[in-house]
């Protein structure tokens, strides 16, 4: 017998990944959509007075980052999970496609109503933007890595706080506040040519994916009931009006009826399970008390200081 020498076969995983050049060029296209994202959260604090001056509506102020806000809430656990189900390359280009439509609408906007429905739009697409940014860097990092590129995605978000006042304040006084909408076009563009270009992800097998159809509608419901009590009650319309009341019952309701449509979900939008760890719990706490001081601050301060 003689023995025959053959080569190891080579490692799949070796061929599929990603080269450090590859994955740099893919994190330079989520970084601008994460600046995006995050500008647009920002950005509007300090160009507000001249805008509803402008547009004579002083009294739906507030809406210009509620509506941003609201939307892009509601939709980040629907991309987090389609993007799961039936993979996320096609949804993160639609996303930003959905974002550049919305900063057309508001960079076009005639009136309050308008820029308040391109604020909506916009955050439609800004939520997939932020959850599929995060999201693609987990598939295409090797895990050892990951802190890393999450970590720098971080300090794009921490930017965007300190530059998106500012380039609000410079619009405002110079070129003219609608170019915080314009310049969200060429850039998007480009996040969009990079996706297409570099963006390589593996394929998700799946025969007919499940929708949580019910749970992403009750989340709607009661995501917007809140915000509209919190916003109306007091101000708009008596604590004790029908409108108030009747909006606190349908939140409650919605609310009730999402965590029962979770449980028994195949794909539930909002794994209940995840309520069991006290890491998530406090994470998710902590994250809501500094959202809570953080917008309350940059939607208020406007209203108390005249630039």
């Amino acid at each position: 017998m003689t023995a025959t020498l053959t080569a190891p076969p080579a490692k799949p995983a070796a061929v599929a990944a990603p080269g450090k050049r590859h994955i740099l060029l893919v994190f330079a296209g989520l970084m601008v959509t994460m600046l995006l994202a995050s500008l647009d959260q920002t950005i509007f604090s300090t160009a507000l007075p001249t805008i509803v001056g402008e547009l004579n509506g002083v009294d739906h102020m507030l809406w210009v980052t509620t509506a941003y806000i609201l939307a892009s809430t509601i939709m980040l656990p629907v991309y987090g999970k389609l993007g799961d189900l039936i993979g996320r390359k096609g949804l993160f280009v639609g996303a930003i496609s959905v974002f550049i439509f919305g900063s057309i609408v508001g960079g076009l906007a005639p009136d309050m109503t308008w820029l308040i429905i391109g604020r909506a739009v916009q955050g439609l697409g800004g939520g997939g933007l932020m959850i599929l940014s995060q999201a693609i860097i987990a598939d295409v990092v090797p895990a050892r890595e990951r802190g890393k590129y999450m970590g720098i995605m971080g300090g794009v978000f921490a930017l965007s706080s300190v530059a998106g006042p500012l380039l609000g304040g410079w619009f405002t006084e110079g070129i003219g506040w609608r170019w915080a909408f314009w310049m969200n076009i060429p850039l998007g563009i480009l996040a969009i040519i990079s996706a297409v270009m570099f963006l390589r992800l593996p394929k998700v097998e799946h025969a007919r994916p499940k929708l949580d159809v019910a749970g992403m509608g009750l989340l709607a419901i009661a995501s917007t009931g809140l915000v509209l009590v919190s916003t109306w009650g007091g101000t708009t319309y008596a604590w004790d009006s029908l409108i108030i009341i009747g909006l606190i019952i349908a939140t409650l309701v919605a609310g009730v009826s999402f965590v029962m449509v979770e449980r028994r979900a195949a794909e539930p939008i909002m794994p209940l399970h995840l309520f069991r760890d006290r890491n998530f719990n406090l994470t998710t706490g902590a994250g809501l008390i500094i959202g809570i001081a953080m917008f309350g601050a940059l939607a208020y301060l406007p209203r108390t200081f005249r630039w």
